[in-house]
């Protein structure tokens, strides 16, 4: 299947490693050129060196997404040294706090929100007007299943990839007619070294790990970056075209949700 992409520039959040690498693998793979951000610049290096295996141009910027204020300038840097963004992938996130509502302070839900939510807003709303103007863009936004149903390591995370996805639906329908596609990815449980059920592994006993394999994931096993970062070549190429709005799980089976 031809993807159409090939010359074109994606923007990855958190490119570094994990779902963002394996997009950025999977972008590159279709010769999309690739830049990236992330905390750690020893990391963004040794990213970079495979990218740019793939005979693309890779380009990369420490920032941390969390900070909105880095946002604008880190946008102008690449548009400057690099390419035009046609691929924005909002993938950089975390989780803070407990399941409880109550219990997280609202300090927890405004950093969590930063993170997860209010960096890829303001992405978003930097971006796709200059989308617009060309007529084609994507935007993939990579949520969760726990911003559609009840679950996950807390309340904040919850509530942040929810607004995640829902302000991707409304933008969405905002600029379809201007050849941009804007969509969600909502990955379950993916194992990712460093990462959230990285740190419940080794925070918890066989036996509590075992049983919530056994319990929750249909597969018998936790999830992997590569199937999600597919998907994000795949909702970034022309065949994906008709694809606006839509919030797509890639999760094994996990979630309970119907829509």
């Amino acid at each position: 299947m031809e993807f159409g992409i090939s010359g074109k520039t994606a923007f990855i959040t958190g490119g570094s490693r994990g779902i963002g690498f394996a997009s950025a693998l999977a972008l590159a793979n279709e010769g999309v050129n690739i830049a990236i951000c992330a905390r750690n610049e020893d990391g963004i290096e040794a990213a970079l060196k495979k990218i740019k295996s793939f005979g693309v141009e890779a380009y990369g910027i420490t920032c941390d997404m969390s900070d909105v204020g880095n946002i604008n300038e880190v946008v102008e840097k690449i548009e400057k040294d690099f390419h035009p963004i046609d691929i924005l992938v909002n993938n950089a996130g975390g989780s803070l706090g407990t399941q409880d509502t109550i219990s997280t302070d609202i300090e927890t839900f405004q950093n969590i929100f930063e993170l997860n939510y209010w960096s890829a807003l303001h992405l978003m709303k930097l971006l796709t007007p200059k989308m617009q103007e060309r007529k084609w863009g994507r935007v993939i936004n990579i949520a969760s299943i726990y911003g559609r149903e009840f679950g996950g390591p807390s309340s904040a995370y919850m509530a942040s990839k929810a607004s995640l996805i829902a302000t991707a639906k409304h933008l969405a329908i905002t600029v379809a007619k201007d050849g941009v596609c804007v969509n969600s990815i909502a990955p379950g449980s993916i194992y990712i070294d460093g990462g959230t059920w990285n740190r419940f592994v080794d925070s918890n006993t066989e036996e509590v790990v075992d049983n919530f394999i056994s319990s929750n994931l249909p597969l018998g096993k936790w999830g992997w970056p590569e199937p999600v970062g597919a998907t994000v070549a795949f909702l970034a190429s022309e065949q994906a075209a008709l694809i606006v709005g839509a919030c797509i799980n890639i999760d094994g089976g996990q979630s309970h949700n119907l829509f």
